[in-house]
């Protein structure tokens, strides 16, 4: 009869890192870990492709690695046909009888509740490992947060700064400011980009080849193209990726970062979040990189502060959000909204250029930089109304480096400002992660791209059947909840506006919106 382990590791999808404190005192004569593939990871939101191949891959490699070291580690493939995480670990338990069970904090709460719960009706022991990979804990947040009225991520973010001593000189932030904003975020103007550095190419190994052609076999109804899978599914790949991003990108990366132009999805963007997300890269020596490229003298401080605060703040915020506010938060809907999603954001046609360019991106590679995502998919959403959920759903499904905890705060709270209630569940001024909604009209879209050179929509119309719809559905947006933001801080100047339209205006653009959503829900 096989001797019971000591410890079975649990290792999940989003957790490929060999620094992990799950394998703090791992003995390779004692213990073992545990991986598995199963289908409702792929199916519990509908997968893209790209995803799906992205996490087994990754995994695969991952496993092979730790074999290499001699460790043992019960895998379980996609090909035995396994449902659930909860059905894999009670048949390795089963099989194993470890007298322990170790696992570093997932970053999924419907994860986290599932392994409880088979822990707790195995019989078996779980131990719950904090997770090191991340500059700050969730007990740190929610000591940040505990007594404040308002909780803002750039208060969050300067503390983590001044702790790690991050772009810090002295007591002071580096060139004396905490912000570069002002000095970001600019348009490429009617030239377009200049050319933009050739992407880091990993060809498909053996692996990756394998998986591509399993998850096209067992999930052929998921969007996305797998001929243009590549990502990096190594550590190595993800290094490689990260010095790319560093020599070839970071110097411009600020400037340029609220961008959008015809046919440039990548421009200079990090494309690190996915090695980030399944912790094939620390966020450490992310940081570590960018701010040793501006002592060097080859990154401006304000693209180097950008970046950094997309790491160092906004992706910590996010956690700490997401662990202190779930489950609750899943089911926030502080502007009501309920319509469908409309069904072009699984295809991508649309008369929209700007749509059909970013979702179709999307399908295509299963990314799009973050103000494709919030200005452009998640604005015509907000204003349309959809129901949050269902945009969460969609955002979770297409996106390579989607897991909900960085995920779902941003789309539900930042992007559909869906989390602005008080305590007692009345609306609030804002949410955690934002002070008002990104609303605008197609206006801002054709500032930041060249996208509706291409469309017949024209953004500075606000009624008629070439109007812009995201004009149009701004308007009515302010119209629908004009008592709820008239004295909003940051809104009420906007909806002072709506003064300006008269009756018959109002009217039409009433009439315009409605006919708009009948089309596309």
């Amino acid at each position: 009869m096989t001797q019971p382990l000591r410890h079975l590791v649990l290792v999940l999808g989003d957790q490929l890192d060999h620094s992990s404190s799950a394998f703090d005192g791992f003995d390779p004569q004692h213990d073992a870990l545990w991986m598995a593939e199963v289908s409702q990871e792929s199916t519990h939101v509908p997968s893209s492709k790209l995803r799906s191949a992205l996490f087994l891959s990754a995994m695969r490699h991952f496993a092979s690695a730790c074999r290499a070291r001699g460790w043992r580690v019960h895998y379980t493939p996609l090909e035995a046909g396994v449902a659930t995480l909860a059905d894999a670990l009670a048949a390795a338990v089963a099989r194993l009888r470890p007298q322990r069970l170790i696992l570093t904090a997932p970053g999924e709460w419907r994860v986290l509740q599932a392994l409880r719960t088979t822990a707790r009706a195995l019989g078996v022991p779980l131990e719950l490992r904090e997770d090191r990979h991340f500059f700050s804990t969730v007990r740190d947040f929610a000591a940040h947060a505990r007594g404040r009225k308002q909780l803002r991520m750039e208060h969050f973010y300067r503390a983590l700064r001044q702790r790690h001593r991050v772009l810090i000189d002295g007591d002071q932030p580096c060139g004396g400011r905490w912000n570069f904003d002002t000095e970001n975020r600019a348009a490429f103007g009617p030239a377009g980009p200049p050319p933009v550095p050739a992407r880091v190419h990993f060809s498909p190994d053996a692996t990756t080849r394998e998986v591509l052609t399993l998850v096209d076999q067992r999930f052929p109804g998921h969007v996305g193209d797998l001929a243009t899978f590549d990502w990096p599914v190594t550590r190595e790949q993800a290094l490689l990726t990260l010095k790319r991003f560093i020599d070839e990108r970071l110097p411009y990366f600020g400037h340029w970062q609220d961008a959008m132009w015809r046919g440039e999805p990548w421009l200079w963007h990090s494309q690190l979040s996915a090695a980030l997300n399944l912790k094939l890269l620390n966020p450490r020596e992310v940081v570590a990189a960018a701010e040793a490229a501006y002592r060097a003298g080859t990154a401006p401080l304000a693209s180097v502060e950008g970046f950094i605060r997309q790491v160092l703040g906004w992706r910590e915020y996010v956690r700490g959000i997401y662990w202190t506010q779930m489950p609750e938060y899943l089911d926030r809907n502080a502007l009501d909204a309920h319509l469908p999603l409309p069904a072009f954001y699984w295809t991508g046609e649309t008369e929209m250029a700007c749509l059909r360019e970013v979702i179709g991106q999307t399908l295509r590679l299963g990314y799009a930089h973050h103000i494709q995502r919030l200005m452009v998919t998640g604005l015509l959403a907000l204003l349309l109304g959809v129901a949050p959920k269902a945009v969460h759903t969609w955002y979770l499904s297409v996106y390579v480096d989607a897991v909900e905890w960085v995920e779902l705060p941003n789309v539900l709270g930042m992007s559909q400002f869906a989390d602005g209630l008080t305590a007692d569940g009345r609306p609030a001024p804002g949410g955690p992660m934002a002070s008002k909604p990104y609303a605008a009209t197609g206006q801002y879209i054709a500032r930041m791209s060249n996208y509706c050179s291409a469309c017949r929509y024209r953004p500075h119309q606000r009624t008629g059947d070439t109007a812009c719809p995201f004009t149009t559905l701004y308007w009515d947006f302010l119209m629908r909840h004009a008592k709820r933001f008239a004295s909003h801080p940051r809104m009420a100047l906007q909806v002072k506006n709506l003064a300006r339209l008269s009756a018959e205006e109002r009217a039409a653009i009433r009439a315009r919106a409605d006919e708009i959503r009948r089309a596309v829900t």
